[in-house]
């Protein structure tokens, strides 16, 4: 993983969480200032809206938004200059009980410049500039062919996408009653000629504005017979799309899972791409578990012990995995507990600790990080490859499910693990 994925993971379980918040009334706020940006502006812009605020008619809603904007001006106080990039800041009462105030704040940096000046106060955040800077932006056309079906779609980072699917009235091989062979023949090669047309022209809509922003990268073709070369061959496909013909491939589906065996039979071809490296990484991880080499392992505990020994190879974590570090400490008598669980298990698990089971003190103290995070850190300083393994191909769905989306691949064995 390079720092720019690692930056985006993080970005996007922000995004995640930022998405599930809803406020009880306009009382989120949203701001982005673009890099560059003179601070000293958004400052007095907030001011004036701390100044317009005091008219809410709502005593909550005028309370929680004066606090939020009071919040996000104390925040920007810290900062001598824009940074590098931009910033994004929300902030707003996220508690769920009513009457209850429980004002937070995130600040994100994105990993690459932001262009939008916005200001909103809603029920929810506005997160869509940053999502955007999540979309895979290289992209390879797929097309299966055959005379009587087709299938286009599109590969986008690991995600495999249908876009079209076609079917033709191509009259099958064997020749109807009482008309001559020849004739018979015509009428088939002219319905196929003019249904590979209609892929073509199909292909260049879908195609051709990603050729022109420059997204994409290549297209493969695919199908069982001889007729996927005719297509390519013919006149069929934009000049310019045919330039970006990068494999034609046997296969035997259509389809969904005719775009997948043909991602799979072009894997020499996509040798780089993430999908065909996720999907080896996946394979090798499987290999070691089923064979029971020692050198591959799975679990929480498990793979935070192989890091803590310089063990591992490659970290695996499925996009998936949301499971978080909890800390609670008495601040009386100095009791604490160290737990790992589920967002949900979290909130069950604050309502259930209220007060400290040796001293009965309600001083309590809560801490809360995602562990993803955490043993990424870790595997960084160890040196360790880290993959984030995606949910968009089968070998992620079954990391997930089988594994619970935590794995590592090891550099050498470990005794008692």
């Amino acid at each position: 993983m390079t720092y720019r994925d690692a930056q985006l993971y993080e970005l996007k379980k922000k995004i995640d969480e930022l998405k599930k918040i809803r406020g009880r009334g306009t009382e989120l706020i949203s701001l982005y200032i673009p890099a560059g940006y003179d601070l000293s502006k958004v400052m007095q812009q907030l001011r004036e809206e701390y100044s317009t605020a005091q008219n809410i008619k709502s005593k909550t809603t005028r309370k929680n938004v004066l606090g939020a904007l009071e919040r996000a001006m104390q925040h920007l106080k810290l900062y001598k200059q824009t940074p590098e990039n931009g910033l994004a800041l929300f902030v707003g009462n996220v508690s769920e009980m009513e009457g209850v105030t429980d004002i937070r704040l995130w600040a994100i940096i994105p990993p690459e410049p932001l262009n939008v000046r916005l200001y909103r106060c809603d029920q929810t955040f506005v997160t869509e500039p940053l999502e955007e800077m999540l979309r895979v932006k290289e992209a390879y056309g797929l097309i299966t062919v055959e005379k009587n079906e087709s299938t286009i779609g599109i590969l986008r980072g690991k995600r495999i996408e249908v876009l079209d699917e076609l079917t033709s009235n191509v009259p099958g091989k064997t020749r109807a009653g009482g008309q001559s062979a020849r004739r018979y023949e015509r009428i088939r090669e002219q319905e196929t000629h003019e249904f590979m047309k209609r892929i073509g022209e199909h292909a260049n809509r879908i195609f051709l504005p990603l050729l022109e922003s420059g997204e994409l990268k290549g297209i493969i073709v695919g199908g069982p017979g001889p007729t996927k070369e005719e297509f390519v061959e013919g006149d069929y496909l934009h000049h310019e799309l045919k330039k970006k013909i990068i494999g034609v491939v046997d296969i035997s589906y259509h389809g969904e899972y005719g775009l997948r065996e043909l991602v799979a039979k072009a894997a020499d071809i996509l040798r780089d791409h993430e999908v065909i490296r996720e999907r080896n990484l996946v394979n090798e991880f499987l290999k070691h578990i089923v064979k029971d080499t020692g050198l591959a392992t799975y679990g929480e505990r498990e793979v935070r012990k192989a890091l803590e020994l310089g063990a591992v190879d490659t970290l695996l974590i499925s996009e998936g995995y949301d499971k978080v570090r909890v800390h609670v400490k008495c601040n009386n008598c100095g009791w604490e507990e160290l737990r790992t669980m589920s967002e949900e298990e979290y909130e069950a698990y604050k309502k259930k600790i209220q007060i400290c089971p040796k001293c009965r003190s309600q001083n309590l103290t809560f801490e809360k990080w995602e562990v993803a995070e955490e043993l990424i850190k870790i595997a960084e300083e160890a040196g360790s490859n880290v993959e984030i393994i995606s949910l968009d191909t089968e070998e992620g769905q079954q990391f997930y499910r089988a594994f619970g989306g935590l794995g590592a691949i090891l550099r050498f064995k470990i005794q008692g693990i």
